[in-house]
């Protein structure tokens, strides 16, 4: 009975583990939710499905966040050197400020990729963003399958975004 008992055990645990491993590699790479968002620069309202095929880094900031400021020169960089290799760089405005003057901010920092307004639904969908800057990399598929907190080092994020092109 004790040799019946300890397989059974070792089955149920076998199963158990592979279910967490199964459940773990399901949530490795999640699609990006939809959206349907402002851009600032000209008010038409970019569509998450018109971003299909692309990798994606989609980017939650703020203009008042110092760090946030610090990464712009690398997204800028990085949108300009993989734009045409199917890349994109999408900033998610987290300000409750009019547009005009998040536009006035994409100016003034010569921001070359689409800055959009986030809604609250969105930052919820992305699992609610708690800290900026906050960026989750987007392969072709749509599928998220990295987020990444706080400031990235450029050599971070064109090594993983290179790997998906």
């Amino acid at each position: 009975m004790k040799k019946r008992d300890y397989l059974i055990r070792t089955l149920i645990a076998a199963l158990a583990l592979a279910g967490l491993l199964w459940t773990a590699e399901g949530r490795a790479a999640t699609k990006m939710p939809s959206f349907a968002l402002e851009n600032v620069r000209d008010g038409k309202i970019v569509d998450s499905n018109s971003l299909k095929g692309r990798v994606l880094l989609l980017t939650f900031f703020a203009t008042w966040c110092p760090p946030c400021l610090e990464e712009v020169p690398t997204l800028v960089k990085l949108h300009k050197e993989m734009e045409g290799a199917g890349f994109s760089v999408i900033g998610m405005s987290v300000d409750q400020q009019e547009p005009a003057i998040i536009a006035k901010f994409v100016e003034k920092k010569a921001i070359n990729y689409p800055v959009l307004l986030a809604e609250s639904k969105t930052t919820m969908d992305f699992g609610g963003i708690y800290g900026i800057p906050v960026a989750f990399l987007v392969n072709k598929a749509g599928n998220v399958v990295k987020k990444y907190t706080g400031y990235v080092d450029h050599a971070i994020l064109e090594k993983d975004i290179r790997s998906l092109l």
